[in-house]
């Protein structure tokens, strides 16, 4: 906007002008300096004047002839611009959505009370909060920026895009490289959330999906359940020596209802009579076979996002602002302060 305020036909007699040089702001000779610039412009060729139908600017010296700069998009720079905007604003959607569901998870389990704020480092929804609230910005970003055209906005996007790119190859390279200190990782991670199993709904909810998906029980063995406060043997009650129904071959009795107790007593059974109850299969296995089993199709997903993300990069970075003028004879931080002052003394109903 105020690469194109001092581009208006400002005349000395104009009410804004005159009250700039009241005030100090402008000097006369100053007002030559502004019809000077822009009568270079046009005789370059950089603007375009465009005249409201019906009102010639001689005629009334209060209204200001409109200075268009020349710009040329193609057909492609619109439909990358779009399909830009549209993606983010799609991915922006879902990262409230996701936010509003962490909200609605620390709230409702009461994470934020005194006497539960210290656990909150590892409760699933905090992640799932900070997750939404990245995705959020990161898009917000691109959002914007693709829709006012605006390049400081796109270069921060692209810029934080790249550095995604380069935490995503530095993360493959990593768990290529450590696979055992990852499966020691993964495998307490898994033990934390068995050990929390009833404390935690959303812990529960996590390891009965991959349970059930990978038709598992327990981080290597079902024993693994051992370690948890109510399925120990030395607990007291009907869990005792005991699993997660989601461990059993067929939880549903008659295929209707679920039966929470199938997997009572199995830790008190060799292995070969808990086969015909439960899965005896530890998780870290199904996990490893899942990834063996769907290498090429996760490959092929990493390869297409990482590309999207470089091409878009790449197009990003290309984009420059149109350079701010400068006048002989008018320092930079005065003529922004001229340019202000001009917009609030009324030239703004001209944009």
């Amino acid at each position: 906007m105020f690469y194109l305020l001092w581009k208006y036909n400002l005349p000395s007699t104009s009410q804004p002008c005159r009250l700039l040089i009241c005030i100090g702001l402008l000097h006369p000779h100053e007002i030559h300096l502004f019809c000077a610039a822009k009568v270079e412009d046009e005789e370059l060729g950089h603007v375009d004047r465009e005249i409201p139908p019906g009102t010639r600017s001689d005629e009334d010296p209060c209204i200001p002839t409109r200075i268009r700069p020349h710009y040329s998009y193609s057909l492609m720079d619109y439909f990358l611009k779009y399909l830009l905007f549209l993606c983010n604003l799609v991915f922006t959607v879902l990262g409230l959505v996701v936010i509003g569901l962490g909200i609605w998870g620390l709230v409702s389990k009461e994470s934020l009370a005194l006497e539960k704020i210290g656990s909150i480092g590892t409760d699933p929804m905090l992640i799932l909060l900070t997750l939404g609230l990245l995705l959020t910005f990161l898009c917000l970003t691109g959002c914007v920026g693709a829709l006012r055209e605006n390049c400081c906005l796109l270069k921060l996007f692209s810029w934080i895009v790249l550095v995604l790119i380069t935490i995503q190859v530095l993360f493959v390279i990593v768990a290529y490289s450590m696979q055992d200190q990852i499966e020691g990782y993964l495998r307490s991670g898994i033990l934390a959330a068995m050990t929390r199993y009833q404390d935690d709904l959303d812990l529960q909810f996590i390891t009965d999906e991959i349970q059930l998906s990978l038709q598992c029980c327990g981080a290597d063995t079902f024993r693994d359940w051992e370690i948890n406060m109510y399925y120990n043997c030395s607990a007291p009650g009907v869990l005792a020596c005991g699993v997660p129904a989601t461990c059993c071959l067929d939880p549903f009795e008659n295929g209707t209802v679920w039966n929470s107790q199938c997997g009572v007593g199995v830790q008190l059974m060799d292995e070969f009579t808990a086969q015909s109850v439960i899965f005896l299969g530890g998780c870290l296995g199904g996990i490893s076979r899942w990834i063996e089993q769907h290498e090429g199709l996760i490959g092929t997903i990493g390869v297409v996002v990482v590309g999207v993300q470089i091409l878009t990069v790449k197009k990003l970075l290309l984009c420059s602002p149109v350079p701010s003028p400068s006048i002989p004879g008018i320092s930079s931080p005065k003529l922004v302060i001229i340019r202000i002052a001009l917009l609030l003394f009324g030239c703004h109903q001209h944009l």
